[in-house]
């Protein structure tokens, strides 16, 4: 039975780095960001690979079923027992759909949610002082946050009526940060 984590937070709330930080100091745990599952299906020349080609070519969005396929196979053919899965779900859509999987797949448990709290503020200095793309500017920052802050309220209240909704501050260091959302994730492996 693997053990599935899911992180959400603001871009610039650093899951992903926190995530990565806790998969490389920890054996026993694999991370994986949506994005590069879609990209190592797509890499590995497989028929759900192929397809998943040919939305991106066309620069389609990956219908979400495929996507959902994608991310709960690389979840049970993960290496470890204990998967993280930064940045996901995004919208209601995703997180349903996911729901829905899982309660057919018998080998995967969704041990919790932890959401990265950042204020608004933050996040925005934080993506625009690491400007990695042309994406990284104002207006495009607001349309992500609109993005992220349209279902979150209701993300967060399906997950907290699940009881396995964890909130954990992104104001601290990196150093705070990690330590305080690996010591909950080894809490629950």
């Amino acid at each position: 039975m693997k053990k599935l984590f899911l992180i959400i937070g603001a871009p610039g709330s650093g899951k992903t780095t926190d995530a990565e930080l806790i998969a490389e100091k920890n054996d026993n745990i694999t991370h994986y960001s949506t994005g590069d599952m879609l990209r190592a299906e797509v890499a590995s020349g497989s028929d759900i690979g192929k397809e998943i080609e040919g939305f991106i070519s066309k620069g389609l969005i990956v219908p979400i079923e495929i996507a959902i396929k994608t991310i709960v196979n690389a979840i049970i053919s993960a290496p470890t027992n204990t998967v993280i899965l930064d940045g996901y779900p995004r919208s209601l859509e995703q997180m349903n759909a996911l729901e829905d999987f899982l309660k057919k797949e018998k080998e995967i448990h969704l041990t919790s949610v932890i959401e990265v709290h950042v204020s608004e503020d933050t996040a925005r200095d934080r993506v625009l002082g690491r400007s990695r793309g042309a994406d990284d500017n104002n207006e495009v920052f607001d349309n992500r946050m609109k993005v992220y802050l349209e279902p979150l309220a209701e993300i967060q209240a399906f997950y907290a009526a699940k009881d396995i909704l964890k909130v954990i501050s992104g104001e601290g260091t990196i150093e705070e940060i990690v330590s305080e959302m690996e010591t909950f994730v080894n809490s629950k492996i």
